[in-house]
């Protein structure tokens, strides 16, 4: 979004709206410098942090979803740390599958 003039003020070089031909020319900063893109998502750049977060998955093996549980279902869960909501979906598979249901 482009920046309001305060004052009339003239516009600046970089304040002008991107052309048809500039727009075509663009491309992204990973096929112009992909040195310094990776570099960048290591953390190796002064005040950047390594990325901290997944990338796309190869196929989709879960499906997000809300459902509403009673309170102390979740605490008994939850009293046993990481991974309360994988436990959550193991007993639900256990019930509805069986216990060998992988």
């Amino acid at each position: 979004m482009a920046r309001k003039r305060r004052n009339n003020a003239p516009m600046e070089p970089e304040d002008r709206p991107l052309s048809k031909e500039m727009l075509a020319k663009m491309r992204p900063a990973s096929e112009v410098v992909p040195e310094v893109v990776a570099a960048h998502a290591r953390g190796e750049l002064s005040g950047n942090a390594p990325r901290r977060f997944r990338g796309p998955q190869k196929k989709t093996t879960k499906v997000q979803t809300t459902i509403r549980l009673d309170a102390d279902v979740v605490a008994h869960f939850k009293e046993g740390g990481k991974g309360w909501q994988s436990r959550i979906n193991t007993a639900l598979r256990e019930t509805a599958f069986g216990n060998n249901a992988d």
